[in-house]
This record gives structure tokens, sequence and C-alpha cells, in this order.
């Protein structure tokens, strides 16, 4: 008999297991039972720490990203460097959870009458990113005029990449990279009246 798990052991593995159950089966079958039946324990121990399947599901969205927290990248002296790197990095380590989030949740969203954006909301995505640190630097250079540059062309460089991941369901080349940020992205944040 194993020695028991407690505290923040016995989190990490609940929080592993409900992670594990809902890649590999979905929504559909991300269960308080399934998720117990994982972890080696019963639902009263899920139950006592979240109310319910959708709370759990937020718990576990959270844990998946801070155990792939992705940090802004080296300073590689332009902006196209630090994007190509940050792109580099989130395509490396995130497909996985890109998928999850994209394909795995139509249930999810159905059920509670909600949408990614509103989750992203809820489990703090909306938190300093590495992408504003490229992006200050970028300004402070000289590259980026970002009083032009509006919220939704400053994610396009992850829109893209999220569509990427989504269309091959694994890391994206670098030279897909390149093109998205060489043709599409970078042309948008030249300052004004840059060549």
């Amino acid at each position: 008999m194993g020695e028991r798990r407690r505290g923040a052991v016995l989190e990490q593995a609940l929080l592993d297991a409900s992670w594990q159950e809902l890649a590999e089966g979905g929504y559909a079958r991300f269960t308080m039972d399934a998720v117990a039946a994982r972890a080696g324990t019963s639902r009263p121990v899920l139950y006592r720490r979240w109310s319910d399947r959708s709370e759990l599901l937020r718990a576990t969205i959270v844990h998946a990203l801070q155990r792939n927290r992705v940090r802004a990248p080296e300073d590689t002296g332009s902006l196209r460097g630090d994007l190509l790197s940050l792109m580099s990095e989130i395509s490396r380590t995130r497909a996985e959870f890109v998928t999850v989030m994209s394909v795995h949740l139509a249930g999810y969203f159905e059920e509670t009458g909600t949408d990614p954006a509103a989750l992203r909301e809820v489990i703090g995505h909306d938190r300093p990113h590495a992408l504003d640190l490229v992006y200050e630097r970028a300004a402070a250079r000289g590259e980026a005029d970002l009083s032009r540059v509006s919220a939704r062309v400053r994610a396009l460089p992850f829109t893209l990449l999220q569509l990427e991941l989504l269309t091959t369901l694994k890391p994206v080349p670098v030279a897909a990279l390149e093109e998205i940020l060489d043709t599409i992205v970078l042309p948008l944040f030249r300052p004004a009246g840059a060549g």
C-alpha cells in the first residue's frame, strides 16, 4: 500500500489526472468519477476541493498553464527575433494545450453558455503576458509605435499561430512562423513614416 497523498502533493496529482482525462477524452468524458478513478482516489476527495466539474475544469486549465508557463524570450535585439523566439516556444510547448482548449471544450461552452473569451477571463488569461514585454522592448527600440496598434493586431501573431496549430495538430515549422511574421504581422507594426 502506497503512502497517502496530502495537501499540495494530492492536489497536484488530482490536477495532473484531471488534465490527462481532459486531453484524452474531451469534456464529454471529463467527469468527477473519471478523474477520481484516474487519480486513484474517491469523488468526495474531489468535491472537497471543487464543487463541480466546471470548477475542476477551470482549475485544471490554470494548472496546465502554470505547469507550462511561457516566459518572455531573451532580448534578441529585434521585434522579429523576439516574436519568432516566443512563437517557436509556444508552438513547441503548447500544441496539446491549444488543441484541448479549442477542440475538446465545445461541450463545456455549450453546457455553460459561455465562450473561449469568457473562459480566458475566468482563468486569468488577461494577466500581463510575455508578449507585452516583447512589444515594450520593440517600442523602446523605435521598432513599433504601440499607440497605432490595436489589441487585436497585437494578438495577431498568436491568433495565426493558433490557427496553424489547429490546422496541423503539431508544432508549426519555423519557416511558417517566419512567413507569418514577415508578410502579415511586422508590416502592421512599422512606425508611421517607416519604409
